[in-house]
């Protein structure tokens, strides 16, 4: 071996997670391990720097607890107790017992992913083959987004809005249902360049985040009453002349109904609905309405309410009535994926269905339908869960339900994992998947415009497999002999995007950045049917819902002597994202422990003290964490921070025992902040 193979190398790669920064990662790989992931400085976007949860991503990639066998269950549903089995013994019996069930229906099977990683590849490319062949259930893929991306489609057209980048020029900017600060870290560093320069940060949410420490104003209103914000502004905007009735008349539709509706709501109104003092709502629509260069970042934690998608619809209004769809740094941000050309049909080859047109399940209802029985109007019971990429038994709400329907003998589930998640102890079989340092993938971003290619920095470890592997592997073995199936990864990357991006620009850099314009609406062109900002839709009229936006409050309202006085809402602990991370010891140090933040009042009054363990319970379930008495909750409100492992609970559960599986008004999406509870001392 020659001296110059002992030499440290740096490969380029992206981070996987689901977060809208996707930054480019640089790994230092030294004799074949992987000693450092660093942000690359040459992308724009990341500019050198990384979150502190995949700064130390080698920590999770060669954790001790690391999956590296596949693993068959010896014990019952839920044990955790497994014994090791070779690859082949696995898959041949994974496929033979797929095999059974899909000669009686293939709809009894049921794929179960979302976005452990956000890669094109190791995501819907071959495991969507591998489903669309066999004919299983599709997954209506709902659980983060889909009610905003909906409530974006009907308004602007698409899943657009402003440049990431144009942000650092605002005046004004409205930071609405985020906290930057822990989940949008990058475009934190462009609010503080335009803070530098003058500019005005307001944070609408019901928590005092990290981030509204550090904006001028803070807007702390009650969860789902955002549409009711909104329609107030709109109403300020009107009585007192704050509109650009020029872009109104040229590039909108609707305009005389939407002025009928928010003429209806005064500030007055408002502020009784919202919590908040009328004078914040005025002060927020002059400054909105006497800017020009205002913007709003808006995030996916203020539509997870029943009305959520209306509240969207209605934000996402506000850029247009006062022309600020006109300048590169105004209008709105919520996502950027819409800007993607990706080549869905071509990675995930749906043709391969032919005529078979199985049934659609909702992924946040999965606690129900695994509890469901074979129906005409159903269909088969679900008989077979093949879950990768999602830890549904933590993330899913109403997760009794979900561990009831888990934990049924009948059902044969294979988990495809990095760890002994929640989930995974719920398997027949548990299959050690690739993490993102060891396979190639190709990525898109909802939070700026640039599209990543990860390269494998290291071998799979152990004897770890990339998804895409594993399901060529079960569909050489069930018989599927298209040549779609030998696809490898790397053609895969390419078939992404075809030839919309120049793939020899990403193995050169890493990245590539898409022609968008600067000011996508400045002149219009909204890709709506009307070609214009729908305030009125009639596409949802079509359907029977309203064409306007509206507030609709939510299907759990407090009330005075009622059994669940507060409304909880469940946002992410810093430290994890989503579910992953929670097993990061240096991360979870950090967060410490399980906690609920409650404002002293509430209290107070139910005579809990500061640390001490209290039982968070609904009809739903119960929750046993550490009370965190500080100003971050609003009265009437706690902060349930999520998401734990339920087994690194204190009583084996996580927030999600006490969520709904109940869906929004658009986009058929959770309501995890939807959520009334109570809170009690838990005896000694």
């Amino acid at each position: 071996m020659t001296d110059s193979l002992l030499l440290p190398q740096t490969v380029r790669g992206a981070c996987p997670h689901d977060c809208p920064d996707t930054c480019a990662l640089l790994t230092t790989v030294e004799n074949g391990r992987a000693t450092q992931v660093q942000g690359n400085p040459a992308h724009a976007q990341t500019d050198g720097v990384l979150c502190t949860k995949v700064s130390r991503y080698t920590e999770r990639t060669y954790h001790p607890e690391r999956l590296m066998q596949p693993l068959k269950r010896v014990g019952l549903k839920g044990s955790g107790q497994f014994e090791p089995v070779s690859w082949e013994a696995a898959l041949d019996d994974i496929a033979a017992r797929l095999k059974a069930i899909a000669a009686r229906d293939p709809q009894a099977v049921l794929p179960y992913s979302y976005a452990g990683t956000m890669g094109l590849v190791q995501s819907e490319s071959i495991a969507a083959r591998f489903f669309h062949q066999l004919g299983a259930s599709l997954l209506d893929r709902t659980i983060c987004s889909s009610a905003g991306g909906e409530a974006l489609v009907q308004t602007l057209g698409g899943k657009v809005g402003t440049k990431v980048e144009f942000f650092a020029e605002s005046k004004l900017i409205v930071i609405w249902g985020s906290n930057s600060i822990g989940s949008n870290l990058h475009f934190w560093r462009l609010a503080q360049e335009a803070k530098r320069q003058g500019a005005k940060l307001v944070c609408i949410d019901p928590r005092k985040t990290e981030t509204a420490d550090k904006c001028h104003e803070h807007i702390a209103l009650r969860p789902g009453t955002d549409a009711a914000l909104a329609l107030a502004v709109m109403h300020e905007l009107i009585v007192h002349g704050w509109l650009d009735q020029d872009y109104i008349d040229r590039y909108t539709l609707g305009w005389d109904a939407l002025r009928a509706r928010a003429l209806q709501w005064t500030p007055e109104r408002a502020a009784e609905v919202c919590g908040v003092p009328v004078e914040q709502i005025r002060q927020l629509a002059r400054d909105w309405g006497t800017t020009q260069r205002a913007a709003i970042r808006l995030n996916y934690g203020m539509q997870r309410v029943r009305g959520g998608g209306n509240a969207v619809r209605a934000v996402a209004c506000l850029p247009a009535l006062t022309g600020a769809w006109r300048h590169r740094a105004g209008g709105l941000l919520l996502t950027s994926s819409g800007h993607f050309p990706i080549q869905r049909s071509a990675l995930q080859r749906p043709d391969l269905l032919g005529e078979r047109r199985p049934r659609t399940i909702n992924m946040t209802t999965i606690g129900n339908d695994l509890l469901r029985p074979a129906s005409p109007a159903f269909g088969p019971q679900i008989e077979a869960l093949i879950v990768y990429n999602s830890n549904p038994v933590a993330v899913a709400p109403e997760s009794g339900k979900v561990v009831q329907g888990f934990a049924r003998e009948d059902l044969f589930t294979v988990v495809l994992e990095h760890f002994k998640t929640d989930t995974a102890d719920m398997a027949d079989y548990i299959l050690p998947a690739t993490t993102q340092l060891e396979h190639w993938d190709i990525h898109m971003s909802y939070g700026h415009t640039d599209v990543l290619l990860n390269r494998p920095a290291i071998a799979p470890v152990g004897q770890s497999r990339t998804n895409t592997d594993i399901f060529r592997a079960l569909a050489l073995r069930m018989g599927f002999d298209d040549p779609c199936f030998a696809e490898s990864d790397e053609s895969l990357c390419r078939t992404a995007y075809g030839n919309e991006v120049q793939f020899e620009q990403l193995l050169t850099h890493g990245f590539a950045t898409l022609a968008v314009p600067d000011a996508p609406f400045a002149q219009g062109g909204f890709s709506t049917p009307s070609g214009r900002c729908e305030f009125f839709s009639q596409r949802l009229a079509d359907q029977g819902l309203d064409g306007l936006p509206d507030h609709l409050p939510n299907y759990e309202l407090a009330a005075p002597g009622g059994r669940y006085p507060l409304a909880m809402i469940s946002p992410p602990a810093r430290n994890f994202l989503n579910s992953t991370f929670v097993n990061v010891q240096s991360l979870r140090d950090i967060e410490a422990e399980p906690v609920l933040e409650m404002h002293p009042e509430d209290a107070a009054a139910r005579g809990i003290a500061d640390g001490a363990v209290v039982r968070v319970f609904n009809d739903r379930g119960t929750y046993h964490c550490k009370a965190r008495l500080n100003q971050r909750a609003r009265p009437g409100v706690v902060n349930g921070l999520g998401i734990w492992w339920r087994k690194l609970g204190l009583n084996g559960t996580n927030v999600n025992e006490l969520t709904s599986q109940h869906l929004t008004d658009l986009g058929r999406a959770p309501v995890f902040y939807d959520c009334l509870v109570e809170v009690a001392t838990c005896p000694n």
